[in-house]
């Protein structure tokens, strides 16, 4: 019985450590979206930088991030409020073992990927296929030839105190900040830092 209990007590601390390991410093995720094609495709292995929950460094423009889904993901145009372009996050999980699930293991929790554009206080301005930071054309690199951006719902705002604005890579295929407004630095979950599967694109994701 002695033996038992020293493993099952072993066994609880190695796994709170993962968890904790997992959600402050480094976690693997799987691209399951096409809208960061070309930089990412699907099925592609990614691991995560998460200590900015530990550090509270801001994500910077051109880093790519994970970011919790907020809950109202389509605007009518009628209902977008330039003057404060964010995104509405009313899911919040019920419980210490609801929160548990959906925080600590992310049974439940759906994510977006994509790439930070702008952050607090920039201008954003998105016309003629072009997204335009304090008044001036953004260079992207990253996109694909002939990309251009459409302007959706969020076009034309400055970015709150306290949020950022991202984008998808793939615009016509993404889902984004367009569509759903700024995110709240704290549902930026981690900042894509090394690919690792296929071997063949093994490395550094920019």
């Amino acid at each position: 019985m002695k033996n038992i209990l020293e493993w099952a007590y072993c066994i609880v601390i190695a796994l709170v450590l993962a968890l904790l390991f997992r959600y402050f410093i480094a976690t693997p995720t799987i691209v399951q979206q096409r809208s960061m094609y070309p930089t990412l495709q699907n099925n592609q292995r990614l691991i995560l930088n998460r200590t900015l929950r530990i550090t509270k460094k801001k994500p910077e423009v051109g880093d790519i991030i994970t970011f919790e889904e907020p809950s109202k993901k389509a605007y009518a145009p009628e209902e977008a409020n330039q003057s404060n372009p964010v995104a509405i996050y009313d899911n919040e999980p019920k419980g210490i073992l609801g929160k548990f699930v959906y925080y600590g293991l992310e049974f439940t929790k759906r994510s977006y990927i994509k790439r930070v554009i702008a952050t607090e206080g920039q201008h954003v301005m998105i016309e003629n296929g072009k997204v335009y930071i304090n008044g001036v054309e953004l260079e992207e690199n990253y996109l694909g030839p002939d990309v251009v951006t459409e302007a959706k719902v969020f076009n034309d705002f400055i970015v709150p105190e306290g949020y950022i604005f991202a984008m998808g890579d793939n615009r016509a295929r993404s889902t984004d900040c367009r569509d759903i407004g700024c995110i709240p630095l704290e549902k930026v979950e981690g900042i894509v830092i090394l690919r690792f599967w296929p071997l063949s694109n093994f490395g550094k994701v920019k």
